[in-house]
């Protein structure tokens, strides 16, 4: 049956796994596509504009929060991300679903947004503080210094939890991903979100008539 399209709110700390969980989900779910995010950052190597990002000058992303074209943006580590509104919109009418993977700021714009119907919104906490910072330490991509800095910003981002339909402790990757699943599967068979439900009940109401004739 028909239904409408979820706006996924993926959230987490830095290193506690959303990165990992996104990407599972896609490569398993044709259902669910990525949304495309903007950003004033400069590509890095082997990065296309509308591939993985589009990439904006500040000029250019200012603008088009100035135009109201933004779902949600936000300044992270200097540097501009948002997500444009117009696709989104278009994907959600299809009834596709599309993934944001978001600080709590991205989040709570699009829970504040004029999409907020269709948003859930799942909350990934790490099982220890210690763990997290050993999982940030094993990538080895950042210095001692940015380690540092993603561990500071991870307490802020930690205390806005409870702002979030669903909350997952990432102690088993496995469990985890499961978890998310079952969430988007419960989500998807919401009486609200499946429109079409209303003609199928018709349709049975019709043939208790027929038969009654």
């Amino acid at each position: 049956m028909n239904r409408q399209g979820l706006l996924i709110i993926l959230s987490s700390p830095s290193g506690a796994g959303k990165s990992t969980l996104s990407r599972r989900l896609l490569e398993d779910d044709a259902d669910v596509m990525f949304s495309i995010s903007a950003t004033t950052r400069p590509p890095r190597p082997g990065e296309q504009d509308g591939r993985e990002y589009y990439f904006r000058t500040r000029d250019e992303f200012e603008a088009m929060v100035e135009r109201g074209e933004m779902l949600e943006h936000a300044e992270v580590f200097g540097n501009l991300y948002g997500s444009p509104l117009g696709p989104v919109s278009d994907a959600i009418r299809a009834g596709r679903d599309i993934l944001f993977d978001v600080d709590w700021q991205g989040g709570q714009q699009i829970r504040n947004s004029a999409l907020r119907e269709a948003a859930i919104s799942v909350f990934v906490l790490p099982p220890s503080i210690a763990e997290l910072e050993a999982r940030l330490l094993a990538r080895g991509q950042d210095s001692a210094e940015v380690v540092a800095d993603r561990m500071r910003k991870s307490r802020d981002e930690i205390s806005h939890w409870a702002e979030y339909d669903y909350v997952l402790i990432n102690e088993d990757l496995a469990a985890c991903e499961a978890e998310l699943r079952a969430i988007l599967a419960a989500e998807r068979l919401r009486r609200a979100r499946r429109p079409a439900l209303v003609d199928f009940v018709k349709g049975l109401n019709d043939e208790f008539e027929e038969r009654l004739k």
